[in-house]
């Protein structure tokens, strides 16, 4: 993500920013393609984007009859890779970065195009919404952040004070205070209201690749390539607890659990993690999917009743589902055509999205369809369907 048109630049660990743009700019002919011929396509030729609606079909089916999630919706609209993609909290709507300087507003339950948000110089790596969803914040390779309301598109200020590009990004659940990561190696502390910056936390040694808040807004974490995940005190800028694993790979995305009492953490070795904050000691690890390049997201999914899962974009060009618990592989998504690395779960309903790099360009909503215990058990589950449920290492 370091713009991910500087996916293939910033994004992507010991590659220099303009080789991948060069990169991003050869590959931007390759215009992905619908599927298959048993689709529906709707255009609005107004942002030049497209909705394709799926044929209804399940792929990398494991054994837990309550995950099931099957495509619904291709978007396309981008013209370079797509870096992020970000359901709002009230569920309305899906929001997505791209290397083409632009994020975009799709609805989260038809991908029906939105709005479009135009005015950073460079990539946009990152986003984040505001508790109210009525407020977008944009990380760009230009350097700086940007607030966007989400209804009219316009710019509503822009935040200047980095001096490298502009990574990540995160409101507090207040939404009063931003935080942002760079290449710079920092981590700013903004005011929403005044676009001022409030604290500067020299916080890392190498790229800053993820911030997020806890669920009351007192605790910043960070990651960075320098291999460190890091726990700020909000209000004083005092680093409280660093974490960091024996064979310190690069942190490509952290954020704290739904309850605040961890932290789920991606390296650049192709595994999870899912710290404890109190002890400071790593609970459990998830294995199977491959992420030694790119800095893909990973998330929570909390949506499917009595259970909790992590979801996570691999450059195998599939999306990974685990069991949080069992740490087993319950479902892969596979219909991207390049590295997934952007993912969001669905705040409401088992909705998850994903987006991918230059040769796709494409943004694709999955639905949850839960299989009776038959199916699970060994009957149909779909034309493409394959069986893929594996134990993660520990």
């Amino acid at each position: 993500r370091c713009s991910k048109e500087m996916s293939e630049a910033t994004r992507e660990t010991g590659t220099s920013a303009p080789a991948a743009a060069s990169a991003a700019d050869d590959a931007a002919s390759k215009r992905a393609k619908p599927s298959d011929g048993s689709t529906v396509i709707r255009n609005m030729p107004a942002e030049n984007t497209t909705v394709v609606e799926e044929e209804s079909r399940a792929t990398g089916i494991g054994k837990d009859k309550d995950v099931n999630f099957v495509l619904k919706y291709t978007l396309f609209g981008h013209t370079k890779a797509v870096s992020a993609c970000k359901f709002s909290p009230d569920g309305r709507y899906l929001a997505s970065a791209s290397g083409d300087k632009t994020a975009k507003l799709w609805s989260a339950i038809d991908g029906s195009f939105e709005n479009v948000f135009a005015g950073h110089e460079q990539g946009v790596s990152d986003l984040a919404w505001s508790s109210d969803s009525k407020f977008i914040a944009t990380a760009s390779d230009d350097a700086t952040v940007r607030i966007w309301d989400v209804l009219t598109g316009k710019q509503i200020k822009k935040l200047e004070g980095h001096t490298n590009y502009v990574f990540c990004v995160s409101y507090n659940p207040q939404s009063n205070i931003l935080a942002s990561g760079s290449f710079d190696e920092s981590v700013r502390v903004w005011d929403v209201k005044t676009g001022k910056c409030l604290r500067i936390l020299p916080a890392h040694s190498d790229p800053v690749s993820a911030v997020g808040f806890n669920r009351d807004g007192s605790l910043i974490v960070s990651g960075s390539y320098d291999g460190l995940v890091r726990i700020w005190d909000t209000a004083t800028g005092q680093c409280l607890r660093t974490l960091i694993d024996d064979d310190n790979p690069p942190v490509s995305n952290v954020q704290f659990s739904p309850n605040s009492k961890y932290i789920l953490a991606c390296t650049l070795d192709s595994t999870i993690r899912l710290w404890s904050c109190t002890t400071g000691k790593c609970a459990k690890v998830y294995k199977g999917h491959k992420n030694d390049k790119y800095c893909a997201f990973a998330n929570f999914l909390t949506t499917i009743p009595n259970k909790q899962y992590i979801v996570c974009g691999s450059e195998d060009r599939k999306c990974y589902i685990w069991d949080i618990q069992t740490k087993e592989i319950v479902q892969t998504l596979e219909g991207h055509s390049d590295v997934v690395l952007g993912t969001s779960c669905h705040p409401k309903q088992a909705i998850i999205a994903t987006c991918s790099l230059t040769n796709d360009r494409s943004i694709k909503l999955w639905f949850n369809e839960p299989r009776t215990a038959a199916s699970a058990n060994g009957g149909s589950t779909g034309a493409s369907a394959t069986a893929t449920s594996a134990a993660a290492a520990a």
